[in-house]
């Protein structure tokens, strides 16, 4: 699975949610407000995941995230904590790609931003490599997430 086909996933799921303020609005339009929140800082073309781990300041939030990267269920994140992940210019600016507040924005990212990190890290997936090496290999991951359970 490659980047486009991870926004693709991100974008129907958005597309097909409960809201009602995104029911009906166009995939494409979707797929490209989704690429510039995961991979404008990326050169390569793949979701930016160092960039989400590197905004995480709450021991909770790292717990989350590092379910989402491992196997099994992956933790919910509440609404609230995903202007951390992603920062506050590009929660607004996805929110003024698709026309919608920011509380909507905040609600279906946290819908969708587990799925996405779980699928982009899965063993079956081509960006799983790119990640790792982009946080230094399994033993920088493993780095990594053993800061967020530091106290």
């Amino acid at each position: 699975m490659d980047f486009t086909d991870l926004l693709k996933i991100g974008a129907s799921m958005i597309q097909n949610s409960d809201n009602e303020s995104t029911t009906g609005l166009d995939s494409s339009l979707i797929t490209n407000a989704l690429g510039s929140i995961f991979g404008s800082n990326s050169e390569d073309g793949s979701l930016d995941l160092s960039s989400i781990i590197s905004n995480v300041t709450n021991g909770d939030l790292g717990e989350t995230i590092s379910s989402w990267i491992g196997n099994g269920e992956n933790l919910p994140i509440d609404a609230d904590k995903v202007t951390e992940l992603i920062g506050s210019d590009k929660l607004e600016e996805f929110a003024q790609n698709l026309n919608i507040d920011l509380d909507t924005a905040k609600s279906e990212l946290a819908n969708v931003l587990p799925n996405l990190v779980d699928q982009a890290t899965n063993e079956d997936s081509s960006l799983a490599s790119t990640l790792l090496d982009k946080v230094g290999g399994i033993e920088g991951a493993l780095n990594l997430a053993s800061k967020f359970f530091k106290s």
